[in-house]
C-alpha cells in the first residue's frame, strides 16, 4: 500500500461539520498532524474546489480532496475523515458526502499511481459505506488495506 503509515493522526471518525469547507479543513488538519503537509495545505485544497467545482466528489458519498504538489507537501500522505452528518459539495450526482479523503502527493509522477491505488480500494462498492460506518482506526486501516 502506498500509505502504510495511515495512522490514528490521519483518521478522524464521526466528525460533525457545518459544510464541505470545514470537512476539507479537517482532512487537511489531519494531514498536517500526521506530518505529511504544512497547515496551509488545507487552504490549497479548498481553493482548488472553489476554482474548479466539486470535481473531487468522485463517487456517491466520497470526496477526494487534494491540491497540486508543492512546498506545502512534505511527503505523501492520506487522511480519512468520516462525517456524522453528510455534507453537500454541490455535485449533481454524488452528494451528499460522508467520507472525505485528504490526499497529499509530493510529486506529479506519484500522483497517478497513488490515485490508481486508491481506486483499487474503492472498486469494492462496500468500501465507502464501510468507511462511513467505521468506529475505529483499526477498522479504517483494514478497509484501506493497510493490514494486509
Amino acid at each position: 500500500m502506498v500509505f502504510p503509515d495511515l495512522s490514528g493522526d490521519s483518521i478522524v471518525l464521526g466528525a460533525s461539520v457545518k459544510d464541505w469547507r470545514a470537512a476539507v479543513r479537517l482532512a487537511g488538519d489531519a494531514l498536517a498532524k500526521s506530518g505529511a503537509t504544512l497547515p496551509a495545505y488545507s487552504d490549497e485544497m479548498i481553493r482548488m474546489i472553489e476554482e474548479h467545482g466539486p470535481y473531487v466528489v468522485i463517487a456517491p458519498g466520497l470526496a477526494l480532496a487534494h491540491a497540486r504538489p508543492g512546498p506545502q507537501v512534505l511527503h505523501n500522505g492520506l487522511a480519512i475523515v468520516t462525517l456524522s452528518t453528510p455534507v453537500n459539495f454541490g455535485h449533481p450526482h454524488n452528494d451528499p458526502v460522508s467520507v472525505v479523503l485528504g490526499l497529499a502527493v509530493a510529486s506529479g509522477e506519484q500522483h497517478l499511481a497513488t490515485v490508481a491505488q486508491l481506486a483499487n480500494v474503492f472498486n469494492d462498492d462496500k468500501a465507502i459505506p464501510a468507511l462511513a460506518a467505521a468506529t475505529s482506526v483499526d477498522e479504517v486501516q483494514r478497509i484501506m488495506g493497510v493490514h494486509e
